[in-house]
């Protein structure tokens, strides 16, 4: 007799990564938030993307609108830049990171008008050397956990992402080009020369914060020599590791021999160096960034 599986083993599983997912982004967009209007926009620093062009827009309406004498609300100019946006990552990234996305750049929108009205455009730290630093650190942590979510903010990291993706290029890299242009708009609205040295000492910061919490390359390729290739193999095989098997012979000796060919996470690199090592300690083990050629992106019809 047939057991019908049952709906509700996987819910709870499900529910639980939805609910993280959405505590996530939450914190992800207030700590973005919160280093815009509480750190970098109260200081004149212009950190690129989206939000950088809306501080320096915000400078330039100021007195402008009656109903907004101070500028341009920060947050309300980039929720209507990240429409544009937020179809540019539906169509390069993927159709299901959408719905995170426009709750992600929501909320961050929602978050910055909601504390700069609060804060009334104070600076947290009145230090611009302090604040770039705080705002960049604070704003590279909200670009991660909403990484960490599979949601994006849109705006820089978007453009970031859709470059970076299937190439051999670093996402912080492609975040800190793109995001001096807008440095050199701000530079042109403030008129001081200060601006592109805070500016760009907080977008460093954040780029090397996204950097070093979500490295580009996840998956490392590993070659291992051993002369009990076959009980490694089984070994790894227990433990759920898939490989190739390679054939290739010594260059002095013309040895033949086998070597085993991985491609795995790198949390997974401790296990499997552990295992190797406890069948054969001599056996050698070479890693190496594993990347992948870009595959065509499917598009929405």
């Amino acid at each position: 007799m047939q057991t019908p599986s049952s709906p509700t083993a996987t819910t709870p599983s499900r529910s639980s990564t939805h609910l993280r997912e959405l505590l996530l982004i939450i914190v992800g967009a207030f700590l973005q938030a919160l280093a815009y209007s509480g750190f970098i926009a109260p200081n004149n620093i212009v950190p690129g993307g989206v939000y950088g062009t809306t501080i320096a827009l915000n400078e330039l309406t100021a007195g402008l609108f009656d109903f907004a004498s101070g500028g341009l609300p920060i947050g309300l100019a980039a929720l209507l830049f990240n429409i544009p946006l937020l179809i540019l990552a539906i169509h390069r990234l993927g159709l299901k990171s959408g719905p995170k996305t426009v709750l992600t750049f929501v909320l961050i929108s929602l978050f910055t008008d909601l504390i700069g009205s609060v804060l009334d455009h104070r600076a947290i730290i009145g230090d611009m050397i302090l604040a770039a630093c705080y705002g960049g650190a604070i704003l590279g942590l909200g670009v991660f956990l909403i990484f960490e979510a599979g949601s994006t903010s849109a705006g820089t990291d978007v453009l970031g992402r859709v470059i970076s993706k299937g190439r051999n290029i670093r996402l912080s890299t492609c975040i800190i080009i793109i995001d001096s242009i807008v440095v050199l708009f701000g530079l042109l609205v403030f008129k001081d020369i200060s601006v592109p040295l805070y500016s760009w000492l907080t977008i460093f910061i954040y780029g090397r914060v996204v950097d070093f919490l979500s490295p580009e390359n996840p998956k490392k390729a590993l070659f291992i020599v051993t002369e009990q290739h076959c009980d490694v193999a089984k070994a790894l095989l227990a433990m759920g590791v898939r490989g190739t098997l390679l054939h290739g012979s010594g260059m002095y000796a013309g040895t033949s021999r086998e070597i085993i060919y991985i491609i795995t996470e790198r949390k997974q690199l401790p296990k499997i160096r552990k295992c190797v090592r406890s069948i054969d300690d001599r056996a050698f083990i070479s890693t190496m960034d594993a990347g992948e050629d870009p595959l065509p992106i499917p598009r929405m019809s």
